[in-house]
């Protein structure tokens, strides 16, 4: 990859810094004038709370005139609120976004062009993979520079398959493959615990599934399957409840809003669950049994370098210098990158991944880590990020889904009313 102009004076003013030569405030940069304020927002719990405020302190410390002001809620209507905040005339500066709503908030024209500060180094992204830049462009226009990578992750209670006597699952298996795997678990526990989660209403699941068919969830602004695709998809999982390979609806209902708290491979309803690879650290903390971790069933190629959000800077804001600077701080400053660690997924910037890789402590960070690294050697291409209506149409897979898994609708008829629904958001 190389380095660009600004990685080595960040790598020489670093040296100067261990010998003493300079201080953290004489460094050259944004925030060196007349005072200025930022706004920043964010959604996340307490964690990411404390820590971002910690990186923004260090931020404040190495450029004194550059304040912050705060703000975070929780992912419910985060995005209802950004775009209150935006359109009311008090839009943050500086805010974290995700692909579910970065194409949507770029053709609203709320989104700066980050590219110009790119194309000069400002920003310097010389090691952050080029999959994970692209994954940041609408447009042709750069509006979203990642904030971290995660990928999509089978989480397994490996526990559990050692006292069943059961190999674990591997990276590489097909559908067919894992569902027999699935069902030796159900078999072997006599029914106590499904082999599988059922991720029918996980839109990832499905998407990838789609990728290992050499389709993709859209094409431009349009679906990228067809009623049919969803079918097989919604009787493929139909066929491994029949079965017992999965739990029953209400069992299933549980895991359908993501938590990773609620997931079944930690309440011990399921072997597996379909998570990213960033929330294995929180799911382990929540139970007692050893966790592993592997791909999705299917093609690794399906997977690709996704940002699990963004740092976007709001158009309209009187500061975009210092606002690119604060981006490029977040993303390559080695400091930043170790008290932000893992929280928010895996640091872009691959060196700092490798260096923090090196110092955590902690086996199942750095399995976390392993894996998304060992992934990233396999990646497929990125897709565009989803057009607008990509919020509502998850929220209408799990709907379809959950008709399927109560037997309320089959297969068909729920394929019927995703496609139905999914068209009419994105018109």
């Amino acid at each position: 990859m190389g380095f660009s102009r600004s990685t080595t004076m960040r790598a020489i003013t670093a040296a100067m810094l261990i010998l003493g030569g300079v201080t953290a405030c004489d460094q050259g940069g944004a925030g060196e004038g007349s005072a200025e304020t930022l706004s920043f927002f964010f959604w996340g719990g307490d964690k990411r709370i404390q820590l971002t405020q910690q990186v923004l302190d260090l931020y404040h410390k190495r450029h004194p005139n550059v304040t912050f002001t705060v703000s975070s809620q929780p992912n419910a209507g985060y995005f209802d609120e950004l775009a209150k905040r935006i359109d009311g005339g008090t839009a943050p500066d500086l805010f974290q976004i995700d692909d579910n709503y970065l194409t949507e908030f770029a053709q609203r024209d709320y989104l700066l062009d980050l590219g110009p500060y790119l194309a000069d180094d400002r920003i310097d992204l010389a090691q952050v993979s080029n999959g994970l830049v692209r994954y940041g462009r609408v447009d042709e226009k750069q509006v979203g520079i990642a904030a971290a990578e995660n990928t999509a992750a089978l989480v397994y209670d490996k526990s559990l398959l050692d006292r069943l006597g059961v190999a674990a699952p591997s990276s590489g298996m097909n559908y067919p493959q894992y569902l027999a795997w699935a069902a030796t678990i159900t078999e072997k526990s006599n029914g106590a615990v499904a082999g599988t989660m059922d991720p029918s209403a996980d839109y990832k699941a499905f998407w990838l599934w789609l990728r290992s068919q050499n389709k993709e969830f859209y094409s431009g602004a349009a679906l990228g399957f067809t009623e049919a695709d969803v079918t097989a998809w919604f009787r493929l999982w139909k066929d491994a409840r029949d079965e017992g390979v999965t739990p029953d609806a209400p069992v299933i209902h549980e895991a359908n809003a993501g938590d990773a708290t609620k997931q079944l491979v930690v309440t011990g309803k399921a072997a597996t669950s379909f998570m990213w690879s960033n929330q294995l650290p929180e799911m382990q903390q929540k139970t007692k049994n050893e966790l592993g971790i592997v791909a999705y069933p299917g093609a690794a190629s399906a997977a690709w370098a996704r940002a699990s959000m963004y740092w976007s800077v709001h158009k309209g804001t009187a500061h975009q210098e210092t606002a690119a600077d604060v981006i490029d701080f977040l993303v390559n400053d080695p400091e930043a990158a170790a008290i932000l660690g893992t929280e928010r997924g895996l640091a872009p910037n691959l060196q700092n991944r490798r260096e923090l890789e090196v110092s955590l402590n902690d086996p199942i960070m750095k399995a976390s880590i392993a894996y998304t690294n060992e992934m990233s050697t396999r990646y497929g291409n990125a897709p565009l990020p989803p057009p607008k209506g990509h919020g509502a149409i998850r929220a209408a897979l799990v709907k379809a889904a959950e008709g399927t898994q109560s037997g309320a609708l089959t297969p068909e008829a729920a394929a019927k009313q995703f496609v139905t629904e999914a068209n009419a958001a994105l018109k």
